[in-house]
């Protein structure tokens, strides 16, 4: 039977993410210690809790007889395939994790992975950013991917500098007023 007919994965699921949760090809997986804690615990939960009850539900209801209308059995193996496609996600960006304490930089005006960053725009507004790893990127937090274009042109720059980089709107200025390097929760 032809392809086109037929889903199959071939095995490569960051197809599947979204293109922020996409690493560079030959990068390292960089990330904080609250946010390696953050997967692991969710690996952990997802094992050991969630996975298991779904299996239990699924058992119960193919045991029920017709497995064509249950929706217990049809979405219950449907929520299992998700758990199932999470945890090996998890698995492989553990296993490819590079945990990076922001705590060692110690007292530095330069910014590395792990700074808290704060910038003035050229029309004066300021912001405080702090550099994490792809999984744990939460712009609402202000928290953004060591990926991110101002990430890049903001790492290894010092307090004081003016730096340019490609914005969605265009090119910006800004300039680093403070670089921090404290814990994340």
């Amino acid at each position: 039977m032809s392809r086109a007919f037929v889903r199959e994965s071939d095995g490569d699921e960051d197809e599947e993410l979204e293109p922020s949760l996409k690493l560079p090809s030959g990068t390292r997986n960089y990330i904080t210690p609250a946010g390696h804690a953050r997967l692991k615990d969710e690996l952990e939960h997802l094992v050991k809790r969630e996975r298991p009850h779904v299996v239990e539900v699924v058992a119960w209801a193919a045991s029920n007889g017709d497995r064509s209308e249950n929706g217990d059995y049809i979405y219950g193996k449907r929520r299992l395939r998700e758990i199932d496609r999470r945890i090996r996600f998890l698995t492989k960006r553990l296993d490819i994790a590079e945990v990076v304490d922001p705590l060692r930089q110690g007292d530095n005006d330069q910014v590395f992975f792990g700074a808290r960053v704060l910038i003035a725009d050229s029309d004066g507004s300021e912001n405080t950013y702090t550099i994490v790893g792809v999984d744990e990127a939460n712009a609402s937090l202000g928290r953004i991917s060591w990926i991110s274009p101002l990430a890049r042109a903001l790492i290894k720059a010092r307090e004081g500098d003016v730096v340019r980089f490609q914005s969605p709107v265009g090119v910006r200025e800004i300039e680093i007023l403070e670089v921090v390097y404290e814990a994340i929760e």
